[in-house]
């Protein structure tokens, strides 16, 4: 074992003994450096990233601007607390996120930490601007894993057992997952992604009128594209439904964009995608592009309800956070960010959609989903091929990370990534479909009506 194999071991030894167990993790490499779309481990290991840090580093590892604006921040004020005064990098990020809203109905901010945080804010500004209590969410929704954000949650079970009582005011109603749909699988092909039977919108409005009245409801949040639940983009028109329903009922429309906001989707919001507006929209992972910053938008006479000292935080807001994210948006519009994510997505979801008609592979997979560099390949379910495709990737030197209930790889390469790098990642992806499909055992053959030997 070389001296940088035995050191990066003992690392590991010392982590798997003292982190708490409770954090899953895709590998037990200790991570020394990271360049572009490449990390490197400190056993010298270099490995392609398409995971940016969970959708975080959007720009890729080390970005020259955004490390160079927060260098310089650092030299000036790393903490100037909000609830002390204003500072600077906050008010200009600020400034150059009001031009960018989907809406602009959106023009006042709050500035937080993490994913987690930024939701409750949004719960608290909600419940309190409308003085209404209950908030429903989607099936299939990640909204975080704090005591308030876990009862939101709703992808999977691990996120909230045994942790009760979680909390309350919290329902449930199915999002539009066509390939999970019961209705459409059994009608024959008349439903589908392209022809929703919009049966989501029913049950929505049969949860208003069974099990939260609209004068108990003070939102609904929604993911505008499900994350955590399989990367799934709603199909066009729910939406829109959904912002009917809301007007009709006196209730907000939050709009969660902490994975699939930034850049993710080829637009700077995937609201934009739909051309509806939020009452409240939600942000965080690669607004700083790694550095910890989340924030909600909504409009002045909401957020002007609640009363100076009702919002706050240690480190909400932080200024070389601020400075990072401005530098971020400069980075957006000097290197052409959004026409990167259409070219290199369409790449990628060429690339999977081919792997779905090659006739040594299509069995494997079910559904390949994509909105920009946000995509998603669901395996036909039972064997298990999502986890041994990303096996074979990490043994290519590949970070790739699984989702959902359902067998689903999900890709989330830098925004920036060079159109050779995505080359080079379609490569990996493509030789560990086809090892996998090449390693399966052979169909059972029927030995009915035969005489053993």
């Amino acid at each position: 074992m070389s001296a940088a194999a035995s050191a990066a071991a003992k690392l590991t030894q010392f982590g798997v003994k003292h982190v708490a167990r409770g954090i899953g993790r895709l590998s037990t490499e200790v991570l020394e450096s990271g360049s572009g779309s490449y990390v490197t481990t400190v056993s010298g290991r270099k490995m392609l990233d398409f995971t940016s840090g969970i959708g975080v580093t959007n720009l890729g590892h080390s970005h020259p601007g955004v490390t160079k604006a927060a260098q310089a921040q650092v030299g000036k004020l790393v903490h100037g607390q909000v609830n002390i005064a204003f500072q600077k990098p906050y008010l200009e990020l600020v400034k150059a996120l009001i031009p960018l809203m989907p809406h602009k109905s959106l023009d006042t901010f709050f500035f937080w930490n993490s994913g987690s945080e930024a939701v409750e804010a949004a719960v608290k500004l909600a419940r309190h601007a409308t003085k209404k209590q209950n908030v429903i969410v989607m099936q299939g929704s990640y909204h975080g894993r704090t005591m308030g954000t876990m009862a939101m949650t709703r992808s999977k079970t691990i996120y909230g057992e045994n942790y009760a009582p979680l909390m309350p005011g919290v329902f449930a109603v199915p999002f539009p997952y066509c390939k999970q749909c019961s209705i459409a699988s059994h009608s024959d092909g008349k439903f589908g992604f392209e022809n929703c039977c919009m049966d989501p919108v029913l049950q929505l409005e049969l949860l208003l009128k069974r099990e939260t009245s609209p004068s108990d409801t003070a939102a609904i949040f929604i993911e505008t594209v499900l994350g955590e639940g399989g990367y799934v983009p709603p199909p066009q028109g729910y939406l829109e439904r959904v912002r009917e329903i809301c007007d009709k009922n006196g209730i907000l429309m939050v709009a969660d964009e902490v994975q699939c906001g930034y850049g993710r989707t080829g637009k700077l919001f995937a609201i934009e995608h739909y051309g509806v507006r939020p009452d409240i929209l939600v942000m965080a992972k690669g607004i700083a592009n790694g550095f910890p910053l989340s924030g909600i938008v909504s409009r002045k006479e909401l957020m002007d309800m609640q009363k100076p000292g009702s919002m706050g935080g240690t480190y909400g807001g932080n200024a070389v956070a601020c400075a990072a994210a401005v530098a971020v948006l400069k980075a957006f519009k000097e290197e052409k960010i959004l026409e990167n994510v259409n070219a290199r997505g369409k790449e990628l979801k060429d690339a999977l959609a081919a792997a779905q008609k090659n006739p040594k592979t299509k069995h494997m997979i079910y559904d390949v989903r994509a909105l920009g560099l946000m995509l998603a390949l669901e395996c036909t379910p039972g064997k298990g091929y999502a986890s041994k495709i990303q096996a074979k990737c990490m043994e290519k030197d590949m970070l790739l990370l699984t989702t959902s209930i359902y067998d689903t790889l999900r890709f989330i390469p830098p925004l920036n990534i060079t159109k050779e790098d995505m080359a080079e990642g379609i490569r990996i992806i493509s030789e560990a479909i086809e090892e996998v499909a090449a390693g399966e055992d052979p169909p059972e053959t029927s030995t009915k009506g035969q005489t053993p030997e």
